[in-house]
C-alpha cells in the first residue's frame, strides 16, 4: 500500500485547510485509514480516524473543527480542518491499517501545517 498525502500549507489562526490521502497498491483489505500530527519538540498524535464502514473517532482537540471522510471510488480520504489554531501547527502523516491474515500497518509522507496567530 502507498499512501500520497497533500494538502498542506500556510493558513491563519481560524482558517480552514483540506488535507488529502490517496491510497494505491493493495488496498482491498485495508480497514481503517487515519491521520497523525506530530508538532515540533513534541511525540506524534492521533488527529482523526475513519473505519472501512465509516465509523470515525478524533482526538478531543480536533473534535467539532475537523472531519475525516473518505471517497471509497478513489481509495481517498480527506481531513477537513476549519478553525485552525496555531497549535495546530505540525507534520500531518496519514496513515492505513490492512488486515490480510495478519495486520499491516502503513504510513505516509507527512505534509506540512502551518498556521499563523
Amino acid at each position: 500500500v502507498q499512501l500520497q498525502a497533500s494538502g498542506g500549507g500556510l493558513v491563519q489562526a481560524g482558517g480552514s485547510l483540506r488535507l488529502s490521502c490517496a491510497a494505491s497498491g493493495s488496498i482491498f483489505s485495508i480497514n481503517r485509514m487515519g491521520w497523525y500530527r506530530q508538532a515540533p519538540g513534541k511525540e506524534r498524535e492521533l488527529v482523526a480516524t475513519i473505519t472501512h464502514g465509516g465509523s470515525t473517532n478524533y482526538a478531543g482537540s480536533v473534535k467539532g473543527r475537523f472531519t475525516i471522510s473518505r471517497d471509497g471510488p478513489k481509495n481517498t480520504v480527506y481531513l477537513h480542518m476549519n478553525s485552525l489554531k496555531p497549535e495546530g501547527t505540525a507534520v500531518y502523516c496519514c496513515k492505513a491499517d490492512r488486515v490480510d491474515g495478519s495486520w499491516f500497518t502503513y504510513w505516509g509522507q507527512g505534509t506540512l501545517v502551518t498556521v499563523s496567530s
